[in-house]
């Protein structure tokens, strides 16, 4: 009788708390699920402009007007007419090219509308590289011809002009604010294919030597981009433009797809090389004269300047404006133009964006001594002797 009883007594203690257990993860799961919804909700109010939970088409309904496609035909060059066997062979940006003699090839990427009242559109300067003609499809198909404003190589970042009614610019975030992890919508037209999104997170940034890029600030996200996306847009979920997407990674192969491992110029380079293309037709590129490295702690490991961060100049090119200046090597350079210095890279992409002949603001400290310094740029190309 104890036996049964006892025998009992556990059996019915096993399925009470097997029961308590289902109840409690019940409750948890329930929980869980609507802290869930409570921070989806939340992010859907944060972020705004119609986001929700479970779509992301209001968003994109303000901002995919913005993104456009542009079809270039440009001179066959010798390499691709012994490349081209076939009647109809992939071209360069993923489009079907003809072969004729005479017809040139035809490419096409995409494009982002920044000024609407202007017509004025950035792009990938290699989309539009020796161009002789140059269409803009907007998102509503309709295809205008288009003039070419003005290339800057060195950031890969071009301006074209279209006469159209009902353009819609897009709102150009500032890209200084990106942080890794940041989600991201790709907008653009992959291999022909018609406008695209795609989704994905900011996976790095400050990416380099990818490519023939001479200022590389490159944000890394695994939002698909492929082979006609570039010149398209890379936004946040606040309907801003981060990036304008430029390149993926090279596997090799020419005409290979996205591997997850794409890349965006800075909203802040696109801005800054555009209004220059735009206002001058050319854009030109500062230069302080010196060379940098990163500032480090003494051998105590204890900062040198205060708990200071910024670059240390290790040399300044004579007759440079850094020399011109008043710059010495061993000063730490902190602001750019009320604008922190984080590493080398930032002060080289800071200066790059302006023009020679531009005014720079510099703050600098010598022997733990803080103060200001005015520098007017040279051209880029001067090395430091």
């Amino acid at each position: 009788m104890r036996m049964s009883g006892a025998s009992f007594a556990v059996e019915s203690d096993g399925r009470l708390m097997n029961a308590l257990y289902r109840t409690v993860t019940s409750l948890v799961l329930i929980a869980s699920l609507a802290a869930a919804t409570s921070a989806r909700s939340e992010m859907a109010v944060a972020y705004g402009l119609g986001v929700t939970s479970s779509s992301l088409a209001p968003l994109l309904k303000t901002v995919t007007p913005s993104v456009v496609s542009i079809a270039v035909r440009r001179p066959v060059t010798e390499d691709e007419h012994e490349l081209r066997k076939a009647p109809l062979v992939p071209g360069q940006d993923g489009t079907q090219a003809p072969t004729a003699e005479g017809h040139g090839s035809l490419a096409v990427g995409s494009g982002v509308v920044i000024d609407a009242a202007e017509g004025f559109i950035v792009t990938a300067g290699h989309v539009v590289d020796r161009a002789t003609t140059i269409y803009v499809v907007l998102a509503d198909g309709t295809l205008h011809p288009a003039t070419l404003v003005g290339l800057d190589a060195e950031t890969d970042v071009a301006v074209v002009k279209v006469r159209a009614p009902g353009l819609m610019a897009i709102s150009m975030g500032d890209s200084d604010q990106t942080e890794v992890g940041d989600l991201v919508l790709a907008i653009g037209n992959p291999f022909n294919i018609g406008q695209t999104v795609t989704s994905g997170i900011v996976s790095a940034l400050r990416r380099r030597s990818f490519g023939k890029l001479g200022f590389e600030d490159l944000i890394q996200t695994d939002a698909a981009i492929n082979l006609g996306s570039s010149g398209g847009a890379l936004i946040n979920l606040q309907g801003q433009m981060v990036g304008m997407n430029a390149a993926i990674l090279n596997s090799g192969d020419a005409y290979s797809a996205s591997v997850g491992i794409g890349f965006a110029i800075p909203a802040n380079t696109v801005r800054g090389i555009a209004n220059q293309l735009i206002k001058y037709g050319v854009a030109t590129h500062g230069e302080l004269g010196v060379a940098v490295s990163l500032f480090h702690t003494d051998s105590d490991h204890k900062p040198s300047a205060a708990g200071r961060s910024g670059v240390v100049i290790t040399r300044v090119a004579f007759g440079s404006s850094a020399e011109r200046a008043g710059l010495r090597v061993g000063d730490l350079i902190t602001v750019f133009n009320s604008l922190p210095v984080r590493d080398p890279v930032d002060l080289q992409v800071k200066t790059a964006l302006l023009r020679a002949g531009d005014v720079v603001e510099l703050g600098v400290v010598r022997q733990g001594k803080a103060f200001a310094v005015l520098a007017t740029l040279d051209s880029a190309g001067q090395k430091p002797s």
